[in-house]
Order: C-alpha cells, then sequence, then structure tokens
C-alpha cells in the first residue's frame, strides 16, 4: 500500500501542473564528446512530443536524464513538478519507459513478466495478478499469455514491452523508438495503443527516427541535432518553414503533356519539374489562388486530369532542410 499511497500522491501533486516535462539547459559529456550542448524542452501535461534527429543527435541521452538514469553535468529538469536530480524517487514514481530494445524476460510468460514487474513496485500479488491481466486485455495478449515471451512475433514483443511499461500506471511515458524494425501493420498497432493512453491522460515523449510516426503521433515536434534542438514546432510549422506549397497535376493523356506545361509556365512564370515515367509535374505554388485558376484553364483546354494537389513540403523534406541531406540523416 504504501507504492500506492505514493503513487496517488504524485499524481495529485502533478495534476496542477500545465507542462509535465520541463527542461532548461540540459549538457552531458562523455569524455571529450558533447551529448547534449544545452537542450531546452516543454511537453504539455497529456500531449505527445515527438523528438527526432539523425543517429547520435542526443536524443536517447536526454530521454535517460528525464528518467533519471543519467545525471546532467549542468541545466536543470522537472518531472510532473519534480526535479530529475533532487527528487528522482517522486519522478521514478510517475514515469514509464520503453526502450529501443525489448527489456522484458523471454523465458517468462507475458503474464509472469507482467506480474514480475508489478511485485518489483510493491504490489499485493492479487492485484499484480489483477494487472497484468488487464494490460493483457487492453494489448490483446490475453490468448498468448502463458506462452513464453520468445514464442511472440516481434510485434506482439513490442506490445508486452510496452504493457510492462505501464504496470505502475505512469502519467508520463518515455518512447524512445518504439517501433523500430517492426513492419507496417505492427506499427499501426503501437500508434493505436499510444494514442488511446494520451485519450487517458499520459504525456508522452516519444524520440523516433520514422518520420511519418511522428507526423502521425506529435502534437508538436522537437528536432536535435549534434547534441542541440535546432528546431520546435507543430508538424504544419515546421514544414512551412520548409518552403512553400507545391503544386502537383499529372494530365490522363500523354498527348496533353505539352499543353499542360505551357498552361503552369503561364501562370507560374517558371518551367516545372517533370517526371517523364509518372507524367507527374511539379511547380512551386507561390500563390493560394493557382489551384482554382488551373483548373479553370485546364478545364477551358479540355484537359482532363489523374492527379492535382496542393500540397506542403512532407515532414521528411523538412527534416533534411533542417538537419542537412548527409549520410544517415533519416533512414
Amino acid at each position: 500500500m504504501r507504492g500506492l499511497a505514493a503513487w496517488l500522491g504524485t499524481v495529485a501533486t502533478m495534476s496542477g501542473e500545465d507542462n509535465a516535462i520541463e527542461a532548461e539547459g540540459l549538457v552531458k559529456r562523455f569524455g571529450e564528446t558533447t551529448a547534449l550542448g544545452g537542450v531546452d524542452l516543454v511537453v504539455p501535461t497529456g500531449k505527445i512530443l515527438g523528438v527526432l534527429g539523425p543517429n547520435g543527435a542526443g536524443k536517447t541521452t536526454a530521454v535517460r536524464i528525464l528518467a533519471t538514469l543519467l545525471r546532467p553535468d549542468a541545466g536543470h529538469a522537472r518531472v510532473g513538478g519534480f526535479d530529475v536530480v533532487r527528487q528522482s524517487v517522486a519522478v521514478r514514481q510517475l514515469i514509464g519507459l520503453t526502450g529501443q530494445y525489448a527489456s522484458v524476460d523471454e523465458d517468462l510468460s507475458g503474464r509472469e513478466n507482467l506480474v514480475m514487474i508489478g511485485r518489483l513496485l510493491e504490489m499485493p500479488k492479487p492485484a499484480a495478478r489483477a494487472r497484468a491481466s488487464e494490460l493483457l486485455d487492453q494489448f490483446e495478449l490475453t490468448d498468448a499469455a502463458d506462452r513464453s515471451v520468445k514464442t511472440y512475433s516481434g510485434g506482439m514483443r513490442r506490445r508486452i514491452d510496452l504493457a510492462s511499461s505501464l504496470v505502475g500506471r505512469p502519467r508520463v511515458l518515455y518512447l524512445d523508438e518504439p517501433t523500430t524494425g517492426l513492419d507496417p501493420h505492427a506499427r499501426n498497432e503501437v500508434w493505436d495503443i499510444v494514442r488511446k493512453l494520451v485519450r487517458d491522460g499520459v504525456t508522452v515523449l516519444l524520440t523516433t527516427q520514422y518520420l511519418e510516426e511522428a507526423d502521425q503521433l506529435a502534437d508538436r515536434i522537437t528536432v536535435f541535432d549534434h547534441g542541440k534542438v535546432v528546431a520546435d514546432g507543430r508538424p504544419d510549422e515546421l514544414k512551412r518553414k520548409t518552403g512553400g506549397q507545391t503544386l502537383q497535376v499529372r494530365p490522363t493523356l500523354a498527348s496533353d503533356m505539352a499543353a499542360t506545361e505551357r498552361i503552369l509556365v503561364d501562370l507560374t512564370g517558371v518551367p516545372p519539374v517533370r517526371d517523364d515515367d509518372t507524367g507527374l509535374f511539379t511547380t512551386p505554388a507561390g500563390d493560394p489562388m493557382l489551384l482554382s485558376t488551373l483548373v479553370r484553364k485546364l478545364d477551358e483546354a479540355g484537359i482532363t486530369v489523374d492527379e492535382l494537389a496542393l500540397r506542403l513540403p512532407s515532414l521528411d523534406e523538412a527534416f533534411l532542410a533542417i538537419t542537412g541531406d548527409r549520410e544517415g540523416a533519416a533512414p
């Protein structure tokens, strides 16, 4: 009961916080290597912050500091209102962590893993078994609950690993590249779980190298590079910083390619980029009325199209523009 009382007390304290995570000026060095060079982070309560960056940018180091696994060399951070260095015990009662690699015991069953973690968290055995059953049902693992984890598929292992980080009902969850190596179906399953957790009030800090993942899940995105924050904002804000909108059009008939290109040149004053394999034209769209004008011109010329779109730059393009298009910048 002491563990439960402490958890209830920390949740009550956190409930009045506007920001679940606040970090300022975090510095961490390993010998001559500066992993973090003065990082600021803010995650509002009940939101998802996506942290992007090339390999070695400092993402995992920041997570380890916020999870009280590393001490910063300078700066400070608070989670749920508690200092990660001076009040580390209180912080640990609030958080859950799912790292890049599964941390469960593969020789134990899914149920045994969850019960063991519950007991380590000082839950009475009946409460630990009840919590394990609840999570197995939530993660659709009940049928495999009593099989050893080494017989699980990759997606099932990731689900049981995520479930293990939720045994203590954390209010702040760190997901460090949680879907690395998963196929698209298993990745979507994890995304659905994360969305449900946030609807239930959990705050999530998500590090990922899958830009689509950040675009799908994150309320805001912070980009790390060389141990520093180089960009921060909503996904659409980062895309807009990369450049203006682009217009894409693909005529149905190959015989209309030349006429379509002439119309685009007349409207924009610049030759569009032409993909001869797909027949797709791409051109900058600085004028917000360009799309409607183009539709009218194509109609007047009797040209039908298979594709017509006005879009922002992708998050991939934004990421590469921010961090530089270099080897290893993005998978």
